[in-house]
């Protein structure tokens, strides 16, 4: 049986700060900074009156001292509106059940959720493999949160089944669904079934960035054996996960070419990543997720 929620850890992070570090467009009076002006707000800075239109807010005290009419320009602030892109094809429940890469996941999602929610920041839900299986509404309610961990809890408790995975397709869906500027936070491993499809990949995270959201990716593997292949020097039969073909194989036979491959595509994911200006967080299921998450916060925190 699927380990439920660890519900205090969860919530050990309602007292984080997780303000974007860029201009968000929002729709309620909340914490982060918007590109638009209102009049309802904090001053901003002034500019030039045009003649005709009101003169609510010239201020007249620059006029007195300048002689010139000035308006003043106020900053708006709104929430922010994040949308949590789960993956939950077949290869994020390896190694094995209730230690396996979406529980990390699940965990992380819904640690965010909730320190999202107590600031008053809205959340939204996206499941994909192949398409997106489920997109829930962006709100900042208790009882949506409530409701987001519920379909997170559902998650962990059903069994995985054999499809593929276009991690690609799904995300360049999102990024044309999301009409407003957003925090995007991806968990995913990345993995792809040919080289052309993690090429594919990176482009639809770049398609994110072009559309002025900001992007984080928690990018979430078992490092002992799918990055280092640390498998006992024995015959293993080696199973995809998604198609149920099977291969038998010594692991010192293939160890070396595998690790040069899997470096080359991790560090191309994160210097892509960097080229993008998308947050990439390497991630190891082996660690406390919260160690991880509060990792994490605690970097964001100190980027100005």
């Amino acid at each position: 049986m699927a380990q439920p929620l660890d519900l205090a850890a969860v919530r050990s992070f309602e007292n984080l700060e997780f303000l974007a570090r860029q201009l968000v467009e929002g729709f309620i009076t909340g914490l982060h900074q918007s590109p638009y002006h209102g009049f309802s707000v904090e001053f901003s800075e002034h500019r030039l009156y045009n003649p005709g239109e009101s003169t609510r807010h010239l201020d007249w005290k620059v006029f007195a001292r300048t002689d010139k009419l000035f308006v003043k320009r106020y900053e708006e602030e709104t929430n922010l509106r994040c949308h949590l892109l789960l993956d939950v094809s077949p290869s994020m429940y390896y190694p094995s059940p209730g230690h396996d890469k979406l529980r990390f996941s699940v965990l992380c999602a819904a640690a965010l959720a909730t320190l999202l929610q107590k600031q008053r920041d809205a959340v939204g839900l996206v499941t994909f493999a192949d398409q997106v299986e489920l997109q829930t509404p962006v709100r900042s309610t208790s009882t949506h949160r409530h409701t987001l961990l519920l379909t997170l809890q559902q998650l962990l408790e059903r069994p995985v089944q054999r499809r593929p995975t276009d991690v690609a397709g799904v995300i360049h869906t999102i990024a044309q669904q999301i009409p407003k500027r957003s925090l995007v936070v991806i968990f995913s491993d990345m993995l792809g079934r040919a080289p052309e499809e993690q090429t594919q990949a990176l482009a639809a995270l770049q398609h994110l960035r072009h559309q002025q959201h900001e992007v984080l990716l928690f990018h979430v593997m078992d490092r002992a054996t799918e990055s280092d292949f640390a498998f006992q020097d024995r015959p293993y039969l080696f199973e995809d996960v998604e198609t149920g073909e099977t291969i038998k194989l010594q692991p010192a036979q293939v160890r070396e070419q595998y690790q040069a491959a899997m470096r080359r595509y991790e560090q191309e994911l994160a210097l892509r990543c960097g080229q993008f200006k998308i947050d990439f967080v390497p991630v190891d299921i082996r660690e406390p997720f919260d160690k991880v998450l509060y990792a994490y916060m605690m970097k964001r925190g100190k980027v100005k």
